[in-house]
């Protein structure tokens, strides 16, 4: 399965650190897991602005009826559909069919995503793609 990098404990996060959860540690050390930041394989860098889907979530973000922009209005979407579809790729390559993911996160994000500090019901870009594509996405909330 696929795993949110920064759940595995990897600084990849935007503010550079990392949202380690034991369970999804613990998955890797079993070698049931591969670690990924969709936002690093889409070439960005860690740290690097906070980011947010304007409207919608990451259903619009693919349908090109929103954008995701950096705090500092940098224009990201590019970046967010690339690193999406790069995971995606890995998927197939691995026969991947699941993956556990970090809610509120505009990439990740499984039952929510976070606009202006407040928590939306949707999801981000991966999750969308993934789900698009028939892969089970949960959240690490979920273990």
């Amino acid at each position: 399965m696929i795993v949110s990098a920064c759940l595995a404990g990897l600084n990849t996060r935007y503010d550079g650190g990392n949202q380690a959860d034991k369970r999804v540690i613990a998955l890797l050390k079993a070698g049931m897991a591969i670690p990924v930041c969709p936002e690093q394989l889409g070439g960005l860098p860690t740290p690097r602005p906070k980011a947010e889907i304007q409207d919608g979530d990451g259903r619009d973000v693919l349908s090109k009826n929103t954008v995701v922009l950096a705090e500092d209005g940098a224009d990201l979407t590019e970046q967010f559909i690339r690193g999406a579809s790069e995971a995606l790729k890995l998927t197939e390559t691995m026969n991947i069919e699941e993956a556990i993911l970090k809610d509120g996160s505009p990439s990740c994000g499984v039952n929510y995503i976070k606009r202006k500090g407040e928590e939306i019901v949707g999801m981000g870009v991966l999750t969308a793609l993934f789900s698009l594509n028939g892969l089970k996405v949960r959240s690490n909330d979920s273990l």
